[in-house]
């Protein structure tokens, strides 16, 4: 034995790591029970068009929000809750754990503990089934489970604050539109009537359309008017008392057609036509504020539908199981695995202090 250690001490080094590795595995490495939970994330999809209970009930959320709530369940807050809730340090420092598996200290600093528990939770996102695994390894059966149901319910807790946050600031910019849009639209009606009443007539438009309209039959009859004048003028010296009349009349009407005209346009003064421009301007100003605070509650209520789907439900797949029995450390695995390692290192060292011999000789 001593020829073999003192020929080839790289086999012995390996025997001994083999041996010792094998005596932590199986004799000092402490059980660990693993917990384990399949989640997804829903969220109600309401649709806008057709609102039924199906379209209440249905969508998942995408892989973006899993990959968010992955983060946030390896994240330093969520450690920190879990301690406050459950005393992890306390559990993972035990001194009837193994030394190189526990947690050296309870009051280690934030950093490593966080690195700690980090291998001790492990969240895999599946991309292909767009779900969580959640392993949670503890000394603990019971501890393992809830472990994990404290990651679920926070995870949850905080994927619904997250939304609810958003949708908030959402609304509340919102109202702040319409509240903003409805002064406008009770200004510009206010302007509107305080317009008819200072020039006491309800539809400036209509009133000018009117005056056109009798614009447009006094010249009509005008027209007839001097068409009679020219016959009788054949015939017919202009004193006798049918032309007199005649003139008369078309003297009256071209008077009363001068009238109605200077009602719609002057060059100075508050004419129809000017009054009717500045009421329609007006007006369209209020049918403008309308439809603008007719789009911002449209706006409004489709934001506050939208702020329902904000709500997350982390649905479970596989609730958080309660192991029976320990599986890790994977003692003949890691056994293994060391083994054929340290065996292959000893492998190398074999080789080349065999070519160096070859060399020297």
């Amino acid at each position: 034995m001593k020829t073999f250690v003192k020929d080839q001490p790289h086999w012995a080094l390996a025997a001994v790591a083999v041996l010792l590795v094998a005596l932590y595995w199986w004799l000092l490495a402490t059980d660990r029970y693993v917990s384990e939970s399949h989640i997804v994330l829903q969220s109600p999809e309401v649709s806008q068009a057709s609102f039924n209970v199906s379209s209440l009930l249905s969508g998942t959320g995408g892989a973006g929000e899993l990959l968010l709530l992955q983060d946030h369940l390896h994240s330093v807050d969520i450690m920190q809750k879990l301690e406050k809730r459950l005393a992890l340090r306390q559990h993972y420092s035990n001194t009837d754990i193994d030394w190189f598996s526990r947690l050296s200290a309870a009051d280690l600093p934030q950093e490593k503990f966080v690195e700690y528990m980090q291998k001790r939770i492990v969240i895999e996102f599946d991309d292909y089934a767009a779900i969580l695994r959640v392993k949670v390894e503890a000394y603990d059966a019971q501890k393992a489970q809830q472990i994990a149901q404290a990651l679920l319910e926070e995870g949850e807790l905080h994927m619904n604050q997250m939304g609810q946050r958003l949708a908030a600031e959402q609304v509340t910019f919102i109202e702040t539109q319409v509240t903003a849009l409805e002064q406008r639209l009770f200004a510009a009606r206010q302007a509107l009537l305080d317009y008819q009443n200072l020039h006491g007539l309800i539809s400036p438009t209509g009133s000018v359309q009117s005056i056109a309209t009798i614009v447009s039959q006094l010249e009509g009859q005008r027209a007839l008017l001097e068409a009679r004048i020219s016959s009788l003028a054949k015939f017919q010296s202009k004193n006798t008392p049918d032309m007199l009349r005649f003139h008369a009349e078309l003297q009256a009407l071209n008077q009363q057609i001068s009238s109605e005209q200077r009602k719609m346009a002057t060059e100075s003064g508050d004419a129809l036509n000017k009054v009717s421009a500045e009421y329609q301007t007006l007006e369209l100003k209020a049918e403008f504020a309308l439809n603008l605070y007719s789009n911002a509650l449209l706006a409004l209520e489709t934001t506050r539908v939208e702020a329902s789907r904000k709500l997350k439900q982390v649905s479970v797949l596989q609730k958080p199981s309660l192991p029976e029995y320990s599986t890790e450390p994977r003692r003949i695995y890691n056994w293994l695995v060391f083994s054929f390692f340290i065996l292959f290192v000893a492998a190398m060292v074999h080789l080349i202090r065999a070519i160096v011999h070859e060399h020297r000789d």
